[in-house]
């Protein structure tokens, strides 16, 4: 009989396909986990509504059960609880440092202008002394910075 303990074992090893080094749990879009008689449904919010990596996930996230045993799964996609960057996980937040990637801030952070953007923490050297290049990164979820102590340019996971 599989185990909700079990299932988010495995959805470890899901990776978010724009950031390969962060599970999905991590991510923190996993919200439930309902096992009935080997039979899984998963309900995840995605980061960004309109999220062009969200079919990607579902199906990961099938197949990865199913290789595990599960008899069938299910996926359905919450919109009305947001997702929040509040919900990374710390060792998400370090995974996303160590892959170049600075982690938003913690806390409850309301992005009403673009001043909350400027000087991040460089995930390279730690400095501060850094400037918001383009608040529009690669994706939806991340901006574009440069670090003026070690002459870096770096992405940011933007704050939600």
């Amino acid at each position: 009989m599989l185990t909700q303990k079990q299932i988010l074992a495995w959805l470890e090893e899901v990776k978010d396909p724009e950031i390969p080094v962060l599970s999905l749990v991590d991510l923190g879009i996993i919200n439930t986990v309902e096992v009935n008689d080997n039979q899984v449904k998963i309900e995840i919010t995605p980061t960004f509504v309109g999220c062009p990596a969200l079919e990607v996930m579902r199906q990961d996230i099938k197949d990865t059960l199913l290789k595990h045993g599960a008899r069938s799964v299910e996926v359905e996609v919450n919109y009305k609880q947001p997702w929040t960057s509040d919900r990374l996980s710390e060792r998400g937040r370090e995974a996303l440092r160590q892959f170049g990637l600075a982690p938003p801030p913690k806390g409850k952070v309301l992005v009403e202008d673009l001043e909350v953007l400027e000087n991040v923490p460089c995930p390279r050297c730690g400095s501060t002394r850094t400037g918001l290049k383009n608040p529009f990164g690669p994706t939806l979820c991340r901006s574009i910075h440069y670090c003026m102590d070690c002459r870096e340019a770096f992405e940011q996971f933007k704050p939600v």
